[in-house]
């Protein structure tokens, strides 16, 4: 099971205001969370960014208490030496934004009430504490808030690096759709992460969590989604002991490779066999028996079962099957003969998923309530759940605890970022990966982890969310912002480096910090 211990949770915009509703209940001061986020945001701004200090820092506030954020950060660099002004984009409205205002202002922090003055100081470190979470649904900017944020998107495009408060203005807080066009080098983030950081990275940059009190607050909101972290995967990843052997290590079943298609096999198969398991079998078409023998000799090869002799032998010899890389369509007959033999860990991809199309009950009952692993993409797991792409993509949060739920499986849905439920646990979200794994067969890599650390661990969705991490980790050691020039090759040798990450935790206030992805804007 995955930990309940996670450190920063993964909420929308109605869970960050219950998780602050629930510290204000148990006894912190509303202006106080407000000081904590602004004093850990003007510590995170020095920190990074002593060089740029020198042309000083202009902040661009709202009217509620992300404003407010912005007044205490104005406050603090002040206090700190740093050249600062604020720029009261809206007028601030809460008693708490209002409060920090005037107490910027009698400490003799330089003020405007014009937007237009955001431009005539030549600062190069630009904070944007316009809205926060505070963005309607639809995305939708008005009045002087889209005035400024325009205003904002000119100063980047003319070299100012943008570092937002909590989320970058005009982007929305539940689901990262964005109106604002807005490119933050830096967004800080105050006690929880919210969902539209993780869909919508390229627009926020550089991600730090920072901790203002809010920790087991968000547990008393109810607040079960968690972001798997560095310390979390070294501490929870499974230690293989000094006297290992082969058999301690756990032998992995890859069943697919139809005709033309052994390559998702090969590759599943050096995932599996870098990620530490003991012996590797890839189960193929009689066809493909000869490239897998050639393509990895590491691995064991055979042909699909073909009667009740072969399928008991394998089911007697394996410790997980992986089925679906390359299985080919068609395959529900030998995926249901294999579940029928084959009572343990199991991890279903790709064809094996596709072959149940619409028919969720039917694959909860081969299941039954076994340690399980569906590892769709948000295409298979459509066809699974009878929706489209763009409702699996809405939904990308809350649909996998469903299928889990239907099929009493752990689900992984791939993507940007991947998510990782069962029935009864939190819900695992991985933020890591970059777009070297935007390509044909990493899904079959993930199979290949995902198989060997299920066998290793016994536990379906810690398996899911180990090896989403890892797979992820492998691809940004490969390289963080280029893309041309790197293969999966590249992200199976990288791997070796993954399972060496150290349990160190972040230097307090930070909690997390996700790097910035993508390429690089001209």
């Amino acid at each position: 099971m995955i930990p309940r211990f996670l450190p920063v949770a993964v909420v929308d915009a109605a869970g960050a205001s219950a998780c602050d509703a629930a510290a204000i209940a148990a006894g912190i001061p509303s202006r106080a969370l407000m000081q904590r986020a602004g004093a850990a945001a003007a510590a995170e701004i020095v920190r990074r960014y002593h060089d740029r200090l020198a042309t000083g820092v202009v902040v661009a506030t709202g009217p509620g208490n992300n404003g407010g954020d912005g007044w205490v950060v104005g406050h603090a660099l002040h206090a700190a030496g740093v050249r600062v002004r604020v720029v009261e984009c809206v007028p601030a409205l809460t008693a708490d934004s209002r409060a920090e205002r005037e107490q910027a202002r009698a400490a003799g922090v330089e003020t405007s009430g014009r937007i237009d003055d955001l431009h005539s100081g030549g600062e190069s470190l630009v904070v944007d504490a316009v809205l926060g979470t505070g963005l309607s649904a639809d995305g939708a900017l008005r009045g002087d808030i889209a005035v400024a944020v325009e205003s904002l998107r000119r100063l980047a495009e003319r070299g100012a690096m943008l570092v937002a408060l909590d989320v970058p203005t005009g982007l929305v807080a539940s689901n990262g759709r964005s109106t604002g066009g807005l490119r933050c080098a830096l967004t800080i983030t105050f006690g929880t992460i919210k969902r539209g950081h993780l869909v919508a990275r390229e627009a926020c940059g550089t991600i730090v969590v920072v901790d203002i009190g809010l920790g087991a607050h968000a547990r008393d909101a109810g607040e079960r989604m968690r972001l798997a972290t560095p310390g979390w995967f070294a501490a929870a990843l499974p230690r293989i002991s000094a006297d290992a052997h082969k058999g301690t290590r756990k032998k992995i079943a890859i069943v697919g490779g139809a005709r033309g298609m052994a390559g998702a096999v090969v590759l599943a198969a050096r995932a599996a066999l870098r990620s530490g398991a003991g012996l590797v079998r890839c189960v193929v078409a009689p066809e493909s028996l000869p490239a897998i023998q050639e393509a990895e000799p590491a691995a064991l090869a055979a042909t699909w079962p073909t009667d009740d002799t072969a399928l008991d032998a394998l089911a007697g010899w394996a410790d997980a099957l992986l089925v679906g890389p390359g299985l080919g369509g068609g395959a529900r007959e030998l995926v249901e003969r294999l579940l029928g033999a084959w009572k343990g860990p199991v991890v279903l991809d790709a064809d094996a998923l596709n072959a149940f199309a619409g028919d969720t009950a039917a694959l909860g009952v081969l299941l039954d309530r076994r340690q399980a692993l569906l590892t769709p993409h948000p295409a298979e797991f459509g066809r699974l759940a009878g929706l489209d792409v763009d409702a699996v993509l809405d939904g990308r949060f809350d649909l996998p605890a469903r299928l889990a739920e239907d099929t009493g499986a752990a689900v992984l849905l791939k993507g940007v970022p991947t998510v990782i439920a069962s029935h009864g646990a939190p819900t695992c979200v991985v933020a890591e990966g970059t777009p070297v794994l935007a390509t044909g067969g990493a899904g079959d890599l993930l199979g290949g982890i995902a198989a060997t650390l299920l066998a290793q661990t016994g536990d379906a969705p810690l398996a899911g969310a180990l090896a989403a991490f890892a797979h992820g980790r492998a691809a940004a050691a490969v390289s963080a912002n280029q893309v041309r020039g790197y293969t999966l090759e590249d992200v199976v040798h990288a791997l070796t480096s993954v399972w060496s990450i150290a349990a160190d935790t972040p230097c307090p206030p930070v909690l997390a910090e996700l790097p910035a992805v993508g390429e690089p804007a001209p």
